[in-house]
């Protein structure tokens, strides 16, 4: 293994310790036990077999299968407490790397969560074996090396001595030390070799799995969410597209099978070498033993000892091998995994407390603020510097890609400007504390997410909300009527995805939902990105016209691609190309030539 390999593997035994502390010491015990326990067996067949042949009484051949049997009593009862505690940890294993990764998605810059790298490295890790995980997995390769170390520890332990002692009593080369370290050497040998062998077919079947296997099981994937989404299937059943998808997975299936072809060919030559190795090795064992024997050097009790130890040194050789090559494999996934937990943060943390006004009044500046992607040399933003109020309703309108929602991403500071500076009330927003700044606002985005909580909790965002407030945001967003027909009302459960009692709501009932979440929060700031994109026309009306009852006498952001939306705001600010190409308010801007009025004309025929 290379040493980027190894630090990778160590890197996967420290998070687990983390998540389960104690449970490395678990598996070492238990892999050593479980490696040194049959030799209580193999030890006490030859000392019974040489017993038998020097006549001894049967009181002392009892005796010794009792110690024997006393041996493994004791040992399989701790091994039995160890496995109880390691196959407890191992059940909810994926849960607790699954945490880890969670709270790290949670406490990591939001422009990651927005890269599609990140997210591909995190779905390598939850897509490993999702019944232990990843680090169950670790848990499983630890306990196997324990056990490798204990075999060949245990054997060596019953062999030696039993070789040492033969080769004081006999004569001549067969008899001597030196004949029997040769031997042990060859056997070692040879299962190194097959060791050997065995990583270097594991590297190309992982070559394999990385240019073939890995990107058919992508695309593997896709299909079966395609054909196991209704949203899906509406499309493909109303638009024909059987065929082309019958046509793909027969395309995909002949790349799947050829590649399959070449991993059996490469599997069979692995196991071949490998068979033929072990076999040679197992064969030369029980000549090497047989010719002991016939020369006196061991008993013929010793040979069974000896014969049996050396196999399963052998076959512990062979797992250590084939354990090597997953450990190998898993550490691709771990580096993975140890990349994604340690990825820097580049958001300044400020430690200015926000002040604290009644009026929620908040002077807002962007001063000279140009912005570009990570990765990316365009700019979305442009030297882009206006001033406004809190207190005031403002609407941001313009065509599509011209900066509308980039500009609020800086202003709740999802992301941190590239040049220029926001200010509020006269201080740098990086200067704020982060979760105290992002306190002032309620936002509603047009991607909004709805979770399977609790009516009440899906409002307050907290187990510990107030009814009354609730009921209040529900009021101004125009869903109370709806939640009060709900059997269980508050306590309604808002989807089925865990719990079949609970209400699928509509989609401009979740976009009322979004809405109320925002007001419920009484933050100064209220943000809404398309905020009436799900309702139909009634509904829409009725959320314009209650919209100084939602919002009150707080600012109000709201962006929107329907300019007769936007009438209702007092100041609208025009975007393209990254920039305020105009402002003011609608009868100002339609009575203007410029952006707004040839917007507003293209629309104005729906509106009629």
């Amino acid at each position: 293994m290379k040493r980027k390999e190894w630090s990778a593997y160590a890197y996967g035994l420290k998070t687990l310790h983390e998540c389960a502390p104690g449970i490395l010491l678990t598996c070492v015990v238990d892999g050593l036990i479980l490696g040194a326990r049959p030799f209580i067996g193999i030890y006490l067949s030859g000392i019974l077999v040489d017993a038998v042949y020097s006549g001894e009484e049967m009181a002392v051949l009892i005796r010794y299968a009792l110690q024997a049997l006393g041996a493994v009593l004791v040992l399989a009862l701790i091994q039995s407490g160890l496995l109880k505690l390691r196959n407890q940890n191992m059940e909810y294993m994926y849960e607790r790397q699954n945490r880890v990764l969670n709270k790290k998605s949670m406490e990591m810059d939001y422009e990651y969560l927005e890269d599609a790298k990140i997210h591909k490295m995190r779905e390598s890790v939850t897509g490993f074996y999702p019944r232990f995980g990843l680090l169950g997995c670790l848990m499983e390769s630890v306990s196997t090396c324990s056990e490798v170390t204990g075999t060949i520890a245990a054997a060596f332990a019953v062999i030696v001595p039993r070789l040492v002692a033969g080769g004081r009593r006999a004569d001549g080369f067969v008899g001597s030390l030196g004949c029997s370290g040769l031997f042990l050497l060859f056997v070692v040998g040879i299962n190194c070799l097959n060791m050997r062998l065995l990583n270097h077919y594991n590297d190309r079947l992982q070559k394999l799995h990385d240019e073939k296997k890995a990107p058919l099981d992508v695309r593997k994937k896709y299909y079966l969410d395609l054909f196991a989404k209704a949203e899906s299937q509406k499309d493909v059943r109303m638009c024909g597209q059987e065929g082309l998808l019958h046509t793909e997975m027969e395309t995909l299936a002949a790349f799947a099978a050829e590649a399959l072809k070449e991993f059996a060919g490469v599997a069979l030559s692995r196991t071949g070498l490998s068979g033929f190795l072990s076999s040679l090795s197992t064969i030369s064992v029980y000549v090497f033993a047989g010719v002991y024997e016939y020369f006196g050097v061991i008993s013929i009790g010793s040979v069974v000892s000896f014969a049996a130890g050396i196999r399963r040194v052998a076959d512990a050789i062979f797992e250590l091998g084939e354990m090597i090559g997953e450990i190998r494999y898993e550490s691709s996934f771990v580096s993975h995994f140890e990349e994604f937990l340690n990825l820097g943060q580049r958001r300044h943390e400020g430690t200015i407390p926000v002040e604290k006004r009644r009026d929620d009044k908040f002077s807002v500046e962007f001063d000279h603020v140009s912005f570009r992607y990570p990765n990316s040399d365009t700019y979305v933003i442009k030297d882009l510097s206006l001033s406004f109020v809190i207190g005031e309703k403002m609407a941001i309108v313009g065509k599509n890609g011209s900066g509308k929602t980039t500009f609020i991403k800086l202003l709740c500071r999802l992301y941190d400007v590239t040049e220029g500076c926001i200010r509020v009330n006269g201080i740098d927003i990086r200067k704020y504390d982060y979760r105290e700044y992002g306190a002032l606002f309620g936002a509603v985005f047009q991607d909004f997410a709805v979770f399977d909580f609790a009516l009440g909790e899906s409002v307050a965002c907290t187990d510990q909300w107030e009814e009354e407030r609730v009921w209040d945001a529900l009021s101004r967003a125009g869903l109370e009527k709806r939640a009060q027909a709900l059997a269980h009302g508050l306590s309604t459960i808002v989807g089925k995805g865990f719990d079949e009692s609970g209400i699928n709501f509509s989609g401009g009932e979740k976009q009322k939902l979004a809405i109320a979440r925002a007001i419920c929060k009484n933050a100064p700031f209220v943000i809404m990105d398309e905020p009436t994109a799900a309702l139909d026309p009634e509904a829409e009306a009725e959320v314009f016209e209650g919209f100084d009852r939602m919002v009150g006498r707080k600012t109000a952001i709201y962006i929107s691609h329907r300019l007769a939306s936007c009438r209702f705001c007092e100041d609208i600010l025009v975007f393209d190309n990254g920039q305020v190409v105009q402002r003011g308010s609608h009868e100002q801007l339609e009575a203007q030539d410029g952006l707004y009025r040839e917007l507003w004309m293209a629309q104005a025929g729906y509106y009629a």
